[in-house]
């Protein structure tokens, strides 16, 4: 098997390191701790993050060469910025 690194591997162990950073050091928001919300924000980092994983072993079937899988995964990554940045 060929390792091959895209940047849905890279935003995969960015919320793995963050459900795992809130695990350890907790959650806070403006300087308040959430002493009762750190377990459940890290689980939502770690839902994330397999979600991610399953879109890139989904985009890597459809996708063979590594220079188009490049490509498609950077503008689903910046697609998913631009709405989260419209919500916000």
């Amino acid at each position: 098997m060929k390792l091959r690194i895209t940047p849905l591997n890279f935003a995969t162990t960015f919320f793995l390191v963050v459900a795992v950073y809130i695990w350890i050091n907790g959650a806070a928001i403006a300087g308040r701790p959430l002493e009762n919300w750190s377990g459940t924000i890290g689980w939502i980092f770690l839902l994330f993050a397999a979600v991610v994983f399953f879109m890139d072993l989904m985009f890597r079937n459809f996708f063979a060469e590594l220079k188009k899988l490049w490509i498609i995964e950077s503008c689903v990554i910046a697609l998913i910025a631009v709405i989260f940045f419209l919500v916000k």
